[in-house]
């Protein structure tokens, strides 16, 4: 038990597999998914987008095959790529062939919408000569007539099923390199099919509410819906469904890990909501300052506080810390404690310095401390 039992996560135990380099499930971090939203046969547009992902932080990234023309530009995007890169499939078994010859590092299927066993049984084969993992998407959107005739509806016993049946059949086939979602658009029905399906089975789950909505409905829905199963301990890789920019996703997702402290990565910054009291314009400092730390990885905290009701309390708790004063003056704290002074019109360029300074300390002791343990 930790110092602070009550913000203690007890993760689902799960069997860990391999997206490309990356480790999902087990005892490995959680990663962080987004989609690009190009012509994936648009390889140059594709590959772009990539690269701003990666840059936002995103461990895995999926796109999608529904052509021909796709997947002959997939091997070009999954060279280009840093990241593991899933290959996006619904029906035609021949993409999933294409993509997993063509470098896919996971192929998002459903075995029981390949067609035959036999072609099942190729995609299979192509999976296993390639190294893919094999990802079951379970939607509520797209549920199987014969579940929707029996449950009447999408509900969670429905959604578990399906999954079932899809594992099944990989199992069959003695292919277990597999991860599992089970989605939909209805937060309560996503949450209680996850928690019903984590009952039934050990395989890593890929977590998420589908078409969450626009950036700010959908970063609502999903931090109740993801940020709900994460700490029930349910989740081992987790994309955000935005109708915004994949970057977008990416970020919100790891604001979720963040603000449940399973995963961290750059800033986390404490702001108040702004008063009358406060000592200069918090609401636009925070956003000038969130976009001028987007290039901190290192964890660190910062707390932006607009007078000295809460600020001094707060600032004991983050790394840097700003509150508010008269006439244009304002405290900086470091590591909790008050040091000096700073005028408005300094403000922003001097809190982005003092960041990037402590980054850079903590990533020196951080090497440091692995050169002593070699």
């Amino acid at each position: 038990m930790s110092i602070r039992p009550w913000r203690d996560i007890a993760r689902r135990e799960t069997r860990q597999i391999m997206v490309g380099n990356v480790p999902v499930g087990g005892d490995a971090p959680i990663t962080v998914q987004t989609m690009t939203n190009t012509p994936t046969s648009d390889a140059k547009a594709t590959i772009d987008q990539i690269r701003r992902c990666e840059e936002a932080g995103v461990d895995i990234i999926r796109v999608s095959c529904p052509d021909v023309e796709s997947t002959t530009a997939f091997k070009q995007i999954t060279r280009a790529a840093k990241v593991p890169v899933v290959a996006d499939i619904h029906f035609h078994y021949k993409r999933a062939l294409e993509a997993a010859d063509g470098g896919a590092a996971c192929l998002r299927i459903n075995p029981g919408n390949i067609g035959s066993e036999s072609r099942v049984k190729e995609v299979i084969a192509a999976a296993k000569a390639n190294g893919c993992a094999i990802r079951i998407g379970v939607n509520a959107g797209s549920l199987e007539k014969h579940l929707l005739e029996k449950y009447g509806e999408p509900c969670p016993e429905a959604l578990v099923e399906s999954a079932l049946d899809h594992i099944k059949i990989l199992q069959d086939h003695d292919f277990h390199e597999f991860k599992v979602a089970v989605k939909a658009s209805d937060v309560f029905l996503a949450v209680a099919a996850y928690m019903q399906l984590g009952e039934a089975v050990d395989c890593p789950f890929h977590v998420g509410i589908t078409e969450a909505g626009g950036l700010i409905g959908g970063t609502v829905k999903s931090a109740i819906g993801i940020g709900n199963l994460l700490w029930a301990g349910i989740g081992d890789t987790i994309r955000v469904s935005l109708s915004a920019e994949p970057e977008d996703e990416v970020r919100v997702g790891y604001e979720i890990l963040k603000s449940l402290g399973v995963r961290t990565r750059g800033v986390r910054v404490v702001s108040c909501p702004s008063c009358a009291r406060q000592g200069f314009d918090v609401i636009r400092t925070v956003q000038t300052l969130e976009e001028r730390l987007q290039h901190i990885h290192t964890p660190l905290s910062l707390s932006v506080l607009g007078c000295v009701v809460n600020g001094p309390g707060e600032a004991r708790e983050t790394d840097i810390g700003i509150t508010g004063g008269g006439a244009g003056k304002h405290m900086v704290y470091l590591s909790g404690v008050t040091d000096h002074h700073v005028q408005d019109a300094d403000m922003i360029d001097h809190i982005v310095e003092l960041v990037e300074a402590k980054a850079a300390e903590i990533e020196a002791a951080e090497e440091d401390r692995v050169e002593a343990a070699e």
